[in-house]
């Protein structure tokens, strides 16, 4: 955990001196640093799914790229979660806005 927040902090200092990703994209680094119940709600869903599943993403990455079935269940698992929560998120967003 040390190492990941060293290597995260460089990563982040490094990031906030530029304006642009390296693709030409704008650079939206997260400014807030409010706790809420959506930050800790979503983190013990990925807790509960990383425990359950027993696969991290970048472990879950390379088991797909090896051809492990358990690493394309959770590829896909880990996909169709992200597009739930855009379609949940999206749908909020419209409902705020009337």
């Amino acid at each position: 955990m040390g190492g990941a927040i060293a290597v995260g902090s460089v990563a982040f200092a490094f990031a906030r001196r530029r304006t642009e990703s390296f693709l030409g994209l704008p650079l939206q680094i997260p400014t807030t640093s409010q706790i809420d119940r959506r930050l800790i709600g979503g983190s013990m869903l990925f807790g509960i799914g990383w425990g359950l599943a027993g696969i991290c993403p970048g472990p879950g990455l390379v088991l797909l790229g090896s051809g492990e079935v358990q690493g394309a269940v959770f590829v896909v698992a880990m996909l169709a979660g992200m597009a739930l929560f855009e379609a949940l998120d999206r749908r909020t967003v419209l409902a705020k806005l009337g």
